[in-house]
């Protein structure tokens, strides 16, 4: 792995901050998750293929891989469907505060992979997310529904991120995004039918925009996906995946200042939703310092031994 520059941290919050608002975005868009996430990875996987068009750059990679970043689509698909849906059976605060977990998942999921140890500080600070959580939910108990999608949805994206970590040893993080926006779409299309007659109650898919939902996807699609996701995937080149995730964290405080500021009175939550968000927020700085007491621990017993 390449080392990483201060450049790589400040990008990486640009990216979460982000991040941040596409809860709020769909809550803005009028369509359903699933309608929501189809248009969102059409309008992705289109955007990309222009730009590697456009700076004639290779698409093709080799067919086995293909598959491999296809299925990650898939992943990613459930993800987002998962994501958008928390946010429209909750609010947007609580579905950024169940994200908050990724990165205590990614503390088990990542060593699982890649055949390491499991960082027992990683999981300390995960457990340190999840006890935010605690003091969060205690106090907001109407919304287990969306914390449970939210959940589920933070356990995919760990999974994802660690793939995407090894894909990006092989391939551009442009050919990357569009492989996996294209499996997305892909995927999200031949689930519509399924969504609609067993979840949805035999309820017609709703394909028609209202209002800005053009404008909202169009920024969904381009800036939140084409651009956030792609330069996201390029970071894990230079950056382990748990601090990624463990950085993404910080999603919820943004989306939460987002959303207090667009929704007002909707979006605000009891005194403990902050402290609990504080808590989060600790978690997040707290992680440089102990990986770099570990390093040098490490470095310690290498000196002596």
């Amino acid at each position: 792995m390449q080392s990483a520059s201060i450049k790589d941290y400040l990008m990486l919050h640009l990216i979460v901050l982000i991040w941040g608002f596409t809860a709020i975005l769909g809550l803005l868009i009028s369509l359903p998750a699933l309608e929501l996430v189809f248009y969102r990875t059409l309008i992705a996987s289109i955007g990309v293929w222009a730009l590697l068009w456009f700076w004639k750059k290779p698409i093709q990679i080799p067919i086995g891989q293909v598959w491999k970043v296809v299925g990650t689509g898939c992943l990613i698909a459930l993800h987002w469907i998962l994501f958008f849906w928390s946010a429209k059976v909750s609010t947007a605060s609580v579905c950024l505060a169940g994200m908050a977990t990724t990165s205590l998942w990614t503390a088990f999921v990542e060593p699982f992979f890649n055949r390491t140890k499991i960082k027992w500080y990683e999981v300390g600070l995960g457990l340190l997310v999840i006890s935010g959580l605690l003091v969060i939910f205690k106090f907001e108990s109407g919304y287990w529904l969306g914390l449970a999608m939210a959940l589920a949805s933070a356990f995919l994206a760990a999974c994802f991120s660690v793939i995407n970590g090894r894909l990006t040893q092989h391939h551009s993080p442009y050919q990357i995004t569009f492989y996996e926006m294209a499996g997305a779409c892909l995927f999200t299309l031949l689930f519509l039918p399924i969504y609609s007659l067993l979840l949805n109650e035999g309820a017609p898919i709703q394909w028609a925009w209202e209002g800005m939902d053009w404008f909202w996807l169009f920024l969904l699609g381009g800036v939140c996906t084409v651009y956030a996701f792609s330069v996201s995937v390029d970071l894990m080149k230079r950056l382990s995946v748990f601090s990624i995730n463990l950085t993404v964290n910080l999603e919820p405080v943004y989306g939460i200042v987002l959303a207090v500021l667009i929704f007002g009175e909707s979006e605000k939550m009891t005194p403990e939703f902050y402290y609990g968000t504080l808590i989060i927020l600790i978690s997040v700085l707290l992680y440089p310092v102990m990986n770099y007491w570990n390093r040098r621990r490490k470095k310690a017993i290498r000196t002596l031994g």
